[in-house]
C-alpha cells in the first residue's frame, strides 16, 4: 500500500477549542481531517470515532473511502474491501462488521446479541466474521466508482472494480429482490437504524406498533459516552432491541420474518438509483467480465426512479414522504430523506423545482435561518435541535445536498452550502452532527465521516481563498459558540 504523507502523521494535533478562531487555513483544515482518518484507521478500515462507535460502519466507510481517495486510493479501495468480504451469501451488506479484538461490552448490540454466524447460517453469513443482520443505505458503488475514478491506475492495476463488481451487484439484488415488501418496486427498509436516520420522528407511527424488549434484557452503552437528551428514549431503543431480535430469531430470512416494521424510505432508494447509475458505469469499465451489464443498470435505475417518483413525491408537502408499507400510507413528516433525491438524475424539472424551494423555505430555512440543511422539518412538532436525527444537521445529509444542487446546475448555491459544511466542520472540531441554529457540535468528536467529507469538497476546490474565507468564518462561529456556552 502506498504510504500516506509523512506530514499527515507528524503534524500537531488540531483542537479548535485551543486554537485562534482566526487564520486557520484550508491546508490546515486538510492535515486536520487527514489526522482524523489517521487515528480512526485501525489496519484494515476506518471506525467512525474511537468511543461511541468502535467496529466498522456500512455506509460510514463508504464516505470515508470518498475522502480517503484523497490521500491514498489503496487504502480508500481496502476500506470498502473489508466491508464487502463481510457480505453475506444472499447478497446483503451488513449495517455492522465487528472488530473482535473490541470487547463484548464495548458496543451494544455486540456480536453475542445479533449471533450472525449462528443464526444467520441459512442466508448465508459468514462464518469466521461476526456482523450484524440488518443493512444501511447502498452508498456503496457510488463510492467505488469515485475512488476507481481518484486513481484509475492503480485501481486497474490491483483489480478492484473487477473484484467488486459481482459483490456490489449481488447486493443491489438482495434489495431489489428480498426487500420489495410493497409489491411497488421500492426496497423497504425493517428496522429504524437500516435508513442510517436511527432516530427520525418519521419512525414513530410504525415503531408505535412494536412491543418494546424488556429493560432489564439490554444494557445501553451509548449513554456512557453521549448525553441522554441528545439520545434516543430508552422507550424507543427497547423498540430497537425488539425489531432486531425478532429479525434474528427468524433467521434474518425475509421471506420468514413477519416485518412489523416495514417503511419505504426516498433516501435509501436514491442512494440505491445514484448507486445503480454507478454501477452501470463500473459495469462498462469491467467490460468482459461476465454479468458486466452497464444497460440492465441503467434500465433499473429507471424503473426504481419512476417507482420512487409514483409512489413517495408529495407535491402538498413539496418533498419526498417515506411510506409506511403495513399501514399503507404515506408518513407525513418532513424528514431530510426526502430531500435526499435530489442526488438521482432525470428527476422531474418540476420535481426539481419544487424540492429547491422546500430546502429554502421555512421547514428547511437552508440559506435563511440555518446553514446547513437540519436533519428534520424546523417547524414540525417534534423538532429538537440536538436529539439524535429529530433536528441537528449532518454532514453526509449536506454532502448528499450539495451534490444534487451542483448536480442540477445550482452552483451558487451548491457552493455556499459546501462554504457552510467546511466551515462547520472546523468549528466544531469535526462533529457527529451539529445544532443547525448555533453551529454548536454534538455527538461524537473527530467524526470520520464529518472529516472524510470535508476532505472531499477541500480537495474538488478551485478556489482556495474560498476555502480560507470559509474556514476562518466557521473558525469564529466555533468560537461564539464556545464562549456562550462557556458564560
Amino acid at each position: 500500500m502506498r504510504p500516506l504523507p509523512a506530514p499527515l502523521s507528524t503534524a500537531r494535533p488540531f483542537v479548535p477549542a485551543q486554537r485562534s478562531p482566526v487564520g486557520v487555513t484550508a491546508p490546515e483544515l486538510r492535515r486536520a481531517a487527514c489526522q482524523v482518518l489517521l487515528r480512526n484507521w485501525t489496519g484494515a478500515s476506518t471506525v467512525p470515532s474511537r468511543s461511541l462507535y468502535p467496529h466498522q460502519w456500512s455506509w460510514d466507510s463508504a464516505f470515508v473511502a470518498i475522502g480517503l481517495r484523497h490521500l491514498s486510493a489503496p487504502r480508500a479501495q481496502r476500506e470498502l474491501e473489508t466491508l464487502l468480504a463481510a457480505q453475506w451469501g444472499d447478497g446483503r451488506v451488513p449495517h455492522i462488521v465487528f472488530n473482535p479484538s473490541v470487547p463484548l461490552g464495548a458496543y451494544f448490540p455486540s456480536p453475542d446479541f445479533w449471533r450472525s454466524s449462528a443464526a444467520g447460517a441459512g442466508a448465508g453469513a459468514p462464518e469466521h466474521i461476526e456482523t450484524s443482520g440488518i443493512v444501511q443505505p447502498p452508498v456503496h458503488a457510488l463510492a467505488a466508482w469515485l475512488v476507481h475514478r481518484a486513481d484509475p491506475a492503480t485501481s486497474r492495476r490491483r483489480g478492484f472494480l473487477r473484484r467488486l463488481y459481482p459483490r456490489l451487484a449481488a447486493w443491489h439484488r438482495y434489495l431489489t429482490e428480498h426487500r420489495d415488501l410493497g409489491g411497488h418496486g421500492l426496497v423497504s427498509v425493517v428496522h429504524p437504524w437500516e435508513p442510517g436516520m436511527d432516530n427520525s420522528p418519521a419512525w414513530d407511527g410504525p415503531l408505535s406498533r412494536v412491543e418494546p424488549a424488556d429493560p432489564c434484557s439490554f444494557r445501553r452503552c451509548d449513554l456512557d459516552h453521549g448525553s441522554a437528551a441528545d439520545r434516543p428514549t430508552d422507550l424507543d431503543y427497547g423498540r430497537y432491541v425488539r425489531l432486531a431480535a425478532d429479525y434474528r430469531d427468524h433467521g434474518y430470512r425475509d421471506a420468514d420474518a413477519p416485518h412489523p416494521f416495514a417503511v419505504e424510505d426516498p433516501g435509501v432508494n436514491a442512494l440505491l438509483i445514484a448507486s445503480e447509475h454507478a454501477l452501470a458505469e463500473i459495469a462498462a469499465e469491467v467490460g468482459a467480465e461476465p454479468g458486466g451489464d452497464p444497460g440492465g443498470h441503467r434500465r433499473r435505475a429507471a424503473r426504481l426512479t419512476a417507482a420512487l417518483v409514483s409512489r413517495l413525491w408529495d407535491e402538498e408537502t413539496g418533498l419526498f414522504l417515506c411510506r409506511d408499507v403495513r399501514a399503507g400510507e404515506p408518513i407525513r413528516e418532513r424528514s431530510a430523506a426526502g430531500l435526499v433525491p435530489l442526488v438521482v438524475p432525470g428527476l422531474p424539472r418540476e420535481v426539481v423545482r419544487t424540492l429547491l424551494g422546500t430546502i429554502g423555505g421555512e421547514h428547511f430555512g437552508l440559506g435563511d435561518t440555518v446553514r446547513l440543511v437540519p436533519s428534520y422539518d424546523l417547524k414540525g412538532h417534534a423538532f429538537d435541535s440536538c436529539r439524535y436525527w429529530r433536528g441537528p444537521a449532518w454532514f453526509n445529509v449536506n454532502w448528499l445536498v450539495e451534490r444534487g444542487l451542483r448536480q442540477y446546475g445550482h452552483t451558487t448555491r451548491a457552493d455556499s452550502l459546501r462554504a457552510s459544511v467546511l466551515a462547520s466542520a472546523a468549528a466544531s472540531g469535526f462533529a457527529e452532527y451539529v445544532d443547525p441554529h448555533t453551529g454548536a457540535g454534538r455527538g461524537a468528536r473527530e467524526f470520520s465521516w464529518t472529516a472524510a467529507l470535508a476532505l472531499d469538497l477541500l480537495s474538488r476546490s478551485a478556489d482556495r481563498s474560498a476555502d480560507r474565507a470559509a474556514v476562518r468564518t466557521g473558525m469564529r462561529v466555533g468560537a461564539l459558540v464556545r464562549d456562550g456556552a462557556a458564560g
